[in-house]
């Protein structure tokens, strides 16, 4: 009885990133199977239904040297802050989700539309404005261009030509740098989620298996987005014709049915083809088709 207490009471100390991330960050969560809950009074203390698992938001720029030191047993935090920071942590997994979408975010030199600035290179004596500080001073040092680089403490994108000539700002899609009227130069980073953990606890059998299911977890969630399941009965002599018509890649699962000649089949595919492929399988004979959702998938 004393043993199963002693389990029950272990805890991991688990940051999830405030601000951009935090949406995103709780969707993936919740399709991991963890589900998260922010009381207004408690904002920065989020519950879950994981017992185990001890949640506190905190920014991402910080969160890298609060793992190092001790302070939590693992995060979300993006790479760009990992690059930025130098702490010495455990990399456990990438995850490529941000704010808005299912893809990397990019770390971009952006000048006025009219800027003689063409390239990295005519950043030499000129002034640079941004939040990725330390990374942009050695990004520049190793290309051996002179040039002075500020910290902005927010709204970077109205800087370029009034309080510096060339801003590093994050985009996903570059829209709200067209819209304030900047041209993208160059990309100097390219970013996604990471797993990270403390090394200390990463030695700790129990926290070290409990991050690595945390990992399945998340990954499953995050290669599950956009893909959906599709189920259907074919007649065994239309079965090429259906082949045929589902992607190369994608190998289905076939079963043969009770009734003579007829089997399932059922395949994982993008959703976006989806639209384009039912009214060709229900031509070529596929019949019962069944579209559903998922959420997660461990390859």
């Amino acid at each position: 009885m004393e043993k199963k207490l002693k389990m029950s009471e272990k805890k991991l100390k688990f940051a999830l990133p405030k601000g951009s991330l935090q949406k995103s960050t709780i969707e993936v969560l919740g399709k991991a199977g963890i589900k998260v809950y922010i009381d207004e009074d408690r904002s920065y203390y989020p519950g879950s239904d994981d017992s185990e698992l001890d949640l506190m938001l905190i920014r991402p720029q910080e969160m890298p040297r609060y793992i190092e030191s001790g302070v939590f047993d693992v995060g979300l935090c993006g790479w760009d802050w990992l690059m930025e920071n130098g702490s010495d942590v455990v990399e456990v997994a990438e995850l490529i989700y941000a704010k808005s979408g299912f893809r990397p975010v990019r770390w971009v030199l952006a000048v006025q539309e009219n800027s003689d600035i063409k390239s990295i290179k005519d950043l030499e004596g000129k002034k640079i404005a941004t939040e990725l500080k330390n990374y942009v001073e050695r990004y520049l040092k190793e290309r051996k261009i002179k040039c002075e680089v500020e910290f902005s403490w927010g709204a970077t994108e109205v800087k370029p030509g009034v309080l510096c000539d060339a801003i590093v700002e994050l985009t996903e899609t570059g829209s709200s740098l067209k819209a304030n009227k900047l041209r993208i130069v160059d990309e100097l980073l390219s970013s996604t989620t990471r797993l990270i953990a403390n090394k200390q606890a990463f030695k700790d059998k129990w926290k070290k298996t409990k991050i690595e299911n945390l990992a399945v977890l998340l990954k499953s969630a995050v290669q599950a987005e956009d893909m959906v399941g599709l189920k259907m009965n074919v007649k065994e002599k239309d079965l090429d014709k259906i082949m045929e018509i589902l992607p190369a890649k994608k190998k289905p699962t076939i079963s043969h049915l009770n009734v003579k000649g007829w089997v399932a089949l059922e395949v994982v595919i993008e959703e976006n083809l989806v639209k384009k492929m039912l009214p060709l399988l229900k031509r070529a004979g596929a019949e019962y088709i069944i579209e559903y959702p998922l959420n997660k998938i461990v390859y």
